[in-house]
């Protein structure tokens, strides 16, 4: 699988996400507190720009009447019809059995080890003549 190198750290802070296109797919890059995960900005159930929906997080039930929020931010709610999805994952909590959001491996790499230097910089020999610049290339 190819590598795409999208942005630096610094451009997605913890609880953000960037929403980059690469060959031609949308796809949202998210960082869960220093954890990067990317999921395919199209919501499986009709089509929506699902990386552009809410952060929410995980509500469960131990018993009826009694809530508790977890995850907060974990979770990325349908802008459309407010299906919910774990960004870890993919895996819909609407309907888990059956729907996924396609997820990509995620890696942080240092800069160095993406592009080796020394780096040099193409120069051209440049030289005035009877008050006219000459570049050769």
């Amino acid at each position: 699988m190819p590598r795409h190198v999208v942005a630096p750290v610094a451009d997605i802070p913890p609880g953000t996400r960037k929403i980059v296109t690469i060959r031609g797919r949308e796809i949202g890059i998210f960082n869960l507190a220093g954890e990067f995960f990317a999921l395919l900005n199209r919501c499986p159930h009709q089509g929506a720009e699902l990386c552009r929906g809410t952060l929410v997080g995980l509500a469960t039930s131990p018993e009826p009447g009694v809530f508790e929020l977890s995850r907060r931010g974990e979770m990325l709610k349908c802008p459309w019809h407010g299906w919910e999805y774990d960004i870890r994952t993919g895996q819909s909590w609407c309907d888990p059995n059956d729907t996924k959001v396609r997820a990509y491996p995620v890696t942080v790499e240092p800069g160095e080890t993406l592009a080796k230097g020394p780096f040099v910089a193409e120069t051209f020999p440049v030289a005035v003549e009877q008050d006219y610049v000459v570049v050769d290339v």
